[in-house]
């Protein structure tokens, strides 16, 4: 039982126009916990007609919310990010429960999610136009940036807390209102963050959020999709579901963000640092389970360091106590679900066929914890022939591939459609300039696993998706550019 020390987190009814109600059909569905695949929880699963009352809220509210100062908006979104903090500890026990990550990595989640809440909340004060020289004397040419409108926010269930805060803060700042639905693995992390911003004082229509389950969820999104109200919609999922949001939004002509699927490489160069380079490689690929979109899916390793490098990698990823959040020393939880698990299993088993070697891990991980778990797993011998090669494998697997000179790797590392991270080791600087340019990616870790900040661009190219979240670039992707031209000032 998820015990908080404020029960009232704990919501299981939509957010819209400032009340907590019940889907309109009265529906719900049941939220599990990954550990146990027991529920726990259920909430309203709601249909395109709480989707679009939904809608009808945020553009009521939108022309008071986007002509309030900036600077009000700004004092709201601070509100927020204290009130997140002022929770971290349930917080961080609600997404455990219903995502399954260690508790220490939930802890730090909330307050990677709040260090986006309160960088918008200070950009929100600095969205500056411009005033362009006149090319003809008696004129006045400005530029002002304004809110796209109504936003349209579908999150993913990695990140159930930090990814809805990336994408709702910079809508607050800009002056945008907000419709949202978070996936149906972990809807109780945004409907708690939904209640915070609720207590922080947002204005009712501002913010509203609604739960689906799988079965329900197109009838929400497509209600929205064919909404001309709508302006903007973000995501963050799949290559597919991403192509078909851009597909039905072409309608109404919808600004998009979309983070989308990737394949990252992760290239260890025979100069490089051996030990910074494994370190990289555990808070890269080991995180969250290997359950992150920018997590590496393969591993290049220089031919003259390659054994050098796999015991020393065996060796940590072999050590890794895999567990329930609700063990101090868990570093690897449960996969999200049976579908997750079957997924892994399947690219190990088809890289062993293929002729991959299992050095450790290579199983699933059965015990009283629950049916979810799967060994921390290092490959080696692995080839592009492999599934694990071209799809996202989304778990604690890391294949290694040999390779022996820098242009081969170049063009291994960039043959997939994806382009959404990447990262390489080396102490040669003019390397090092090389290869960050040659690499089709939109961000690249030089020396670095953990890339992600709340002050950077993020997101990707090619089928990885397009717009950014995060940093100044974040905040535009949800303004529109206007251009005044005052004329007979002489």
């Amino acid at each position: 039982m998820l015990k908080l020390s404020e029960p009232t987190l704990l919501r299981s009814q939509n957010l819209i126009d400032g009340q907590w109600r019940d889907a309109g059909l009265a529906a719900r569905f049941a939220v599990t916990d990954p550990a146990t695949a027991e529920t726990f929880a259920n909430v309203a699963d709601s249909d395109a007609g709480d989707a679009r009352l939904a809608v009808d809220a945020a553009a009521v509210a939108f022309p008071a919310w986007s002509r309030r100062p900036a600077r009000e908006r700004a004092q709201l979104l601070k509100r927020w990010h204290a009130l997140i903090l002022d929770h971290q500890e349930d917080l961080a026990r609600i997404i455990s429960t219903e995502q399954g990550k260690p508790l220490k990595e939930a802890r730090g989640e909330v307050q990677y999610g709040a260090s986006y809440v309160e960088w918008f909340a200070e950009e929100a004060t600095r969205i500056c136009g411009d005033i362009v020289a006149e090319a003809v004397p008696g004129r006045k040419l400005l530029v002002l940036k304004e809110p796209v409108g109504v936003v349209a926010a579908i999150t993913p269930w990695n990140f159930p807390l930090a990814m809805i805060a990336r994408k709702i803060a910079p809508a607050l700042a800009a002056g945008c209102t907000v419709v949202a639905k978070p996936a149906e693995d972990t809807p109780l992390t945004a409907l708690a963050l939904a209640w915070l911003a609720q207590q922080a004082g947002m204005p009712a229509g501002v913010v509203n959020l609604v739960t689906a389950s799988r079965e329900r969820t197109p009838g929400v999104v497509d209600a929205w999709l064919a909404d001309s109200r709508v302006r903007k919609v973000t995501f963050t999922g799949s290559t597919p579901v991403g192509k078909h949001l851009a597909r039905e939004s072409a309608a109404t002509l919808k600004k998009l963000s979309l983070e989308l699927g990737g394949n990252a490489p992760f290239i260890v160069f025979d100069d490089a640092d051996l030990d910074a380079a494994v370190d990289g490689l555990m808070a890269s690929k080991f995180r969250n389970g290997g359950q992150t979109c920018v997590c590496p899916n393969r591993v290049y390793v220089h031919d003259a360091v390659h054994d050098a490098f796999v015991e020393r990698l065996a060796q940590r990823v072999g050590a890794l106590h895999v567990g329930p959040a609700t063990e101090d020393d868990a570093q690897i939880g449960p996969m999200i679900n049976a579908r997750a698990v079957d997924k892994i299993a399947r690219h190990v088993d088809d890289a062993v066929v293929r002729g991959a070697r299992v050095v450790t891990g290579g199983k699933r991980v059965r015990s009283a914890d629950g049916p979810h778990y799967y060994a921390p797993t290092v490959l080696v011998d692995a080839t592009p022939a492999m599934e694990l090669s071209c799809e996202e494998t989304f778990g604690p697997v890391a294949p290694i591939f040999r390779f022996r000179d820098e242009a081969e790797v170049i063009r291994d590392a960039n043959d997939t459609p994806f382009g959404l991270a990447a990262y390489f080791y080396s102490n040669d600087i003019r390397r090092i300039w090389r290869v960050a340019q040659a690499l089709e990616t939109g961000m690249v870790g030089i020396n670095e696993g953990a890339i992600a900040a709340e002050a950077a661009p993020f997101g990707g190219v090619k089928e990885s998706g397009y717009g950014r979240e995060g940093s100044r670039h974040g905040l535009d992707d949800y303004m529109h550019t206007k251009y005044l031209c005052q004329g007979q000032l002489g």
